[in-house]
């Protein structure tokens, strides 16, 4: 099997090394920057690399595209136009179905950090199911958590991964200011963030939570909104107060 990938931001990098590892062949990279092409081309050991859609080829079994979602339409378009009778997929959770289909790794990636793809849930929807054998193929090489999944199913999939990933590295985000803001290392949260993490394998979600809110220790929730009020933290005391109330009101 053969695939060109279209990107080379973090989820092109990381699929990229996925896709090498399992020993797919990647006949080219595209980016609309071509010095970000060429350099994820050298990276992965790729001959090609393009920064025209004209210049893509046409003998690739699968072409993957992992761009940004506002430049994804007109991506798709193009795609299309130019590689007519091509399995052309794209990788955004929050997106409908485009050209052929769709290969979802729901991740949270970065170029810095290369993750291992065998147990990252891989979620696949295409229009014709000749597609979905050859998609199911390639993902498996790749992950042993393959599921098919609708474009109306995958949003919601991607909204609730947005609370789980995106909000809970904002909240490490505000922790770490008011660490660093009073000389303590943000590196001391880690034990706990990891265990908190543990937990969520063993137990539901609701019954693993702690915390003074879970608790409903009002005078513990007061001092800590007088203590941010204090330091002028006026948005982080009403996000403490409307977090702890969404506990409580979920308990």
């Amino acid at each position: 099997m053969t695939v060109t990938l279209i990107g080379s931001g973090n989820l092109a990098t990381n699929l990229g090394h996925a896709l090498k590892g399992a020993g797919v062949g990647i006949l080219q990279i595209y980016s609309h920057t071509l010095a970000h092409a060429k350099l994820l081309a050298d990276e992965l050991g790729v001959d090609a690399a393009c920064e025209q859609v004209d210049e893509i080829n046409m003998r690739s079994d699968v072409y993957i595209v992992a761009v940004k979602d506002d430049a994804l339409p007109p991506m798709m378009d193009q795609l299309v136009r130019h590689l007519p009778d091509r399995l052309i997929v794209h990788t955004a959770g929050s997106m409908p179905m485009m050209g052929g289909g769709v290969f979802y790794p729901m991740q949270t990636f970065s170029r810095q950090r290369i993750v291992p793809f065998r147990h990252i849930p891989i979620f696949l929807e295409t229009k014709r199911p000749e597609d979905m054998r050859v998609l199911r193929c390639l993902a498996e090489l790749l992950s042993d958590n393959i599921y098919e999944l609708s474009s109306d199913e995958r949003r919601w999939l991607h909204v609730a991964a947005v609370f789980c990933c995106n909000f809970t590295n904002h909240m490490a985000t505000l922790a770490s200011r008011l660490l660093e803001a009073h000389g303590i290392p943000f590196s001391v949260m880690l034990p706990l963030m990891e265990e908190t993490i543990q937990k969520l394998h063993a137990l539901p979600p609701r019954e693993a939570q702690t915390g003074p809110a879970a608790r409903g220790d009002q005078s513990v929730m007061e001092r800590h909104v007088r203590m941010l009020l204090e330091e002028s933290q006026d948005g982080l005391a009403e996000l403490y107060k409307t977090v702890s109330q969404s506990i409580q009101d979920n308990d």
